[in-house]
């Protein structure tokens, strides 16, 4: 199997092991996003989830476990399991072709707050301010006002991963988050990585992610806790 292979079965996991290594921290083998950056963390050892658990659980309000199996046992009175998201993963065939009809712009430190209350209007729980320094963000404006954007996350030394793909409701159905998928998917390719992205199952979005040739790999979960 190729590492390429491999990195998608633990996204997180590789990431904080590779590219992103600068954001981990490390709890009893197991490794954990900055709180401030990204509630994500990952495990390979199940043995190492119910003392990592408890240390981690201590620097932030809530956080994400993703992995695409289930949960090792685990007791604590420090936090609670509000719910398994089940999700799935999406990797890159063949990039088809889309026109490109709008101004997309790179987005910068200026533009964070924006960037934030537009993520967490459409879509609240995932994005952090400092999110943005996870990787690039491609942005739409409108009269001056930003509407539409999609930037990247999780990245290891094959892949980097498409995230808040997000347009304001009042300019939906547009096809500007498709145009804003397909310029990110070419920046990664220039940069000679491998696109991915991670949705929700059955989320409507799917086949557009399907229309610019990407395909649906496997299942991938996202246990979210919050601590007491």
């Amino acid at each position: 199997m190729s590492h390429f292979k491999e990195t998608l079965k633990n996204p997180v996991w590789f990431a904080l092991n590779e590219a992103h290594e600068k954001f981990s921290v490390t709890y009893n083998g197991a490794k954990f996003y900055d709180p401030e950056i990204c509630p994500f963390g990952a495990f390979v050892d199940p043995s190492t989830i119910q003392l990592a658990l408890e240390a981690y659980a201590k620097t932030c309000e809530s956080f994400f476990l993703v992995t695409n199996k289930d949960l090792p046992p685990y007791t604590s009175k420090h936090f609670v399991l509000d719910r398994k998201i089940e999700g799935c993963q999406m990797v890159l065939s063949s990039l088809i072709e889309t026109p490109i009809t709008e101004n997309i712009v790179r987005l910068t430190h200026h533009d964070i707050a924006d960037i934030y209350n537009l993520v967490w209007l459409v879509m609240p729980g995932y994005y952090r301010r400092r999110t943005f320094e996870m990787g690039e963000y491609y942005g739409i404006f409108k009269e001056g006002k930003l509407v539409s954007v999609t930037g990247q996350r999780m990245q290891t030394n094959d892949f980097i991963e498409i995230s808040a793909v997000v347009t304001h409701p009042d300019y939906g159905r547009k096809g500007l988050a498709k145009q804003l998928v397909y310029h990110v998917t070419q920046q990664i390719l220039k940069a000679n990585k491998k696109p991915i992205l991670h949705t929700t199952k059955g989320n409507a979005a799917i086949p557009l992610y399907e229309r610019l040739g990407y395909q649906l790999t496997r299942d991938m979960n996202w246990w979210h806790f919050h601590c007491k």
